[in-house]
């Protein structure tokens, strides 16, 4: 392959890479913890929009319960928002052979 076609695909890759994550940061996932009383909404730019929390959880005496709600359910979002932003990201490299 000549260099000056590859430096051009490079430079097409970059921008559309760049447009990509522009389209990620206005997509959102949403994941909730096992029992559903703690939800996160995240962008695939891997910011959370918000978190919520059911009322009927939010007793001192489970303040542990709540602690490991909000962990699953914000690793929960992570993950969702990471395999969007990789499966988007792998469309603009398709054919390239790139380990990503």
């Amino acid at each position: 392959m000549d260099m000056m076609k590859m430096m051009k695909q490079a430079a097409s890759m970059q921008k559309d890479m760049k447009k990509k994550q522009k389209q990620l940061a206005k997509q959102t996932v949403e994941f909730s913890s096992k029992n559903g009383a703690v939800t996160v909404k995240m962008s695939c730019d891997m910011k959370i929009q918000s978190v919520q929390i059911q009322p009927e959880i939010v007793n001192p005496a489970e303040i542990k319960q709540l602690e490991i709600a909000v962990v699953d359910a914000v690793k929960g979002a992570i993950n969702q928002a990471q395999s969007e932003a990789a499966k988007e990201m792998k469309s603009l490299t398709a054919g390239l052979n790139l380990p990503f």
